[in-house]
C-alpha cells in the first residue's frame, strides 16, 4: 500500500480492522517483551507500585481512604501518557533485539512539544474526574463522613441506600475513561513513533481506530481494566509486572492498529 502524503509532504496514517482476538496477541507480545528486557521492564511497574503504595498509605494517615478509590481510576486515565518509556522499550526490542534504559527515559525527546500536550490534555480530564468525585462525595456522605476502615468503606458503599452512588459514579467514571481510552489508545505511541505527527492527527487516528474496531477494542479496555484491578487488589505487588506487560502491549496494538505504508 502506497504511503498516504499531505500537501505539506508529511504522511497520514491509515487505520486497520483487525479480529476480535487480537487484544491476546498483543498481551501475549507484551509478555514477551517483558522477558526480554525484565530489568526495564519491570523497574517501570515498581515505581508505578511504589507510588500507588505510598499515596495509599498517606491517605490512611489523613483518614481519607475512600479518595483513594477515584484515585486508583485517575491511574488508569494517565496512564498512557506514563508509560512512554515503555513504548521505547518495545520499540527498540522490534527494531535491534534490545532495550536500553537510557533510551527508554528520554523517550519523550522524540516528540517532546506534542507528547507534553498530549499528558496536559490526560492531566486535565484526571483533574476533572477528581473534582467530580469529590462533588459525588460530598453530595451523597457530605453529613455523614466515611470511616477509614476499609471493611467499614465497603460496607458503606455496598448499602442499599448508596446505591444511587455507586450506579452515577461509575457511570461518570466510565463515560471518562471510555472518552480519555478512545483518545489516547495509540495517540502516544503515535506521536513517538512519528515525530512529525501532532496531537490533532495522533487523536483523530486513536478515535478512528476505535470507532472502527470497537469490539475488539472493547475488549482491549476490559482487559487493561482487569489487570489494573487485580493489581491494586493483591495491595500493589500486581502491578510490577501487569502495569509494564500492558504498556509493552500496546506499542504492538500501535502497529498493528495504524499503518503508514
Amino acid at each position: 500500500m502506497a504511503e498516504a502524503v499531505t500537501e505539506q509532504g508529511v504522511p497520514t496514517p491509515q487505520v486497520r480492522r483487525i479480529d476480535l482476538d487480537q487484544p491476546w496477541h498483543w498481551l501475549a507480545a507484551g509478555w514477551r517483551d517483558l522477558r526480554m528486557a525484565p530489568g526495564v521492564s519491570l523497574m517501570y511497574g515498581a515505581v508505578y507500585a511504589l507510588i500507588g503504595c505510598a499515596l495509599t498509605t498517606w491517605l490512611w494517615l489523613e483518614q481519607i481512604l475512600y479518595v483513594s478509590l477515584p484515585l486508583a481510576a485517575t491511574f488508569t486515565l494517565i496512564g498512557p501518557i506514563a508509560a512512554v518509556g515503555l513504548y521505547q522499550v518495545s520499540r527498540d526490542l522490534e527494531a535491534e533485539g534490545r532495550a536500553d534504559l537510557g533510551r527508554s527515559l528520554t523517550a519523550f525527546q522524540a516528540n517532546p512539544g506534542q507528547i507534553a500536550f498530549m499528558g496536559v490534555i490526560l492531566l486535565l480530564f484526571a483533574l476533572a474526574w477528581m473534582r467530580l468525585a469529590f462533588l459525588l462525595f460530598m453530595l451523597f456522605f457530605g453529613h455523614s463522613p466515611m470511616a477509614p476502615e476499609a471493611l467499614t468503606m465497603i460496607d458503606t458503599f455496598l448499602a442499599p441506600q448508596h446505591l444511587p452512588f455507586l450506579i452515577l459514579g461509575t457511570a461518570i467514571g466510565a463515560g471518562l475513561a471510555g472518552l480519555v481510552f478512545a483518545i489516547s489508545v495509540v495517540s502516544i505511541p503515535l506521536l513517538l513513533d512519528r515525530p512529525e505527527a501532532n496531537v490533532i492527527t495522533a487523536i483523530a487516528t486513536s478515535y478512528e481506530a476505535v470507532r472502527q474496531n470497537f469490539w475488539p477494542m472493547l475488549l482491549w479496555a476490559w482487559l487493561i481494566a482487569m489487570f489494573i484491578a487485580v493489581g491494586i487488589a493483591t495491595l500493589y505487588l500486581g502491578l510490577i509486572v501487569f502495569l509494564p506487560m500492558i504498556g509493552l502491549a500496546t506499542w504492538h496494538a500501535y502497529k498493528d492498529l495504524v499503518a503508514w505504508d
